[in-house]
């Protein structure tokens, strides 16, 4: 006498299916994850620049990867100098100001005041930031001590992060609702 499961079969065939779809439902999370980081980032951006080519907004980017350990990774990140300088600050004005820095980051700033020949910048510093314009030997240079640290993507990280297990839920759920 013999013993038949029903839908032994389908469960086989589930089980084996679900590692990938699990696989993909946390590359799918965490690529939603990294939108919406890039995304606050931006808006924090936006919403706080007094002149602005739009080159920095229009600069973030974001990728999901599997790492040498085979683990998926999430990245946001700028390739314009100027984000690592408005994140953290410049000179001894960004080293002062107040700030919330990531585990193991420790920026390193000038110590001294510094000259901008007023030629290379595309906009008057002194009428949109108050930065001294002085004059040496008949050339307009602003004179500065940095800029304050005005963070927009670690905080807008430490945001989003509250809200990824909710996301990662989420996403898992759909994908084993669609095993059939």
């Amino acid at each position: 006498m013999g013993v038949e499961i029903k839908g032994l079969d389908s469960l086989r065939r589930k089980l084996k299916a679900t590692p990938k779809i699990l696989e993909d439902a946390m590359w799918d999370a965490t690529f939603e994850i990294t939108e919406l980081i890039k995304q606050a980032t931006e808006l924090r951006i936006a919403s706080s620049v007094k002149y602005s080519s739009g080159e920095l907004l229009g600069s973030f980017k974001n990728e999901v990867v599997i790492n040498a350990q085979g683990k998926i990774v999430g990245r946001v990140w700028s390739d314009k100098e100027q984000a690592m300088y408005r994140e953290f600050g410049t000179g001894p004005v960004g080293q002062e100001s107040k700030k919330d820095l990531p585990e193991g980051v420790t920026p390193v700033y000038t110590t001294s005041a510094w000259f901008i020949p007023a030629e290379k910048t595309g906009v008057d510093l002194e009428a949109v930031y108050g930065i001294p314009r002085i004059t040496i030997q008949g050339k307009d240079f602003f004179l500065t001590r940095g800029q304050p640290a005005r963070p927009a993507l670690y905080p807008s990280l430490k945001e989003i992060v509250e809200q990824a297990p909710d996301i990662y839920k989420e996403h898992v759920q759909k994908r084993l609702k669609e095993l059939k």
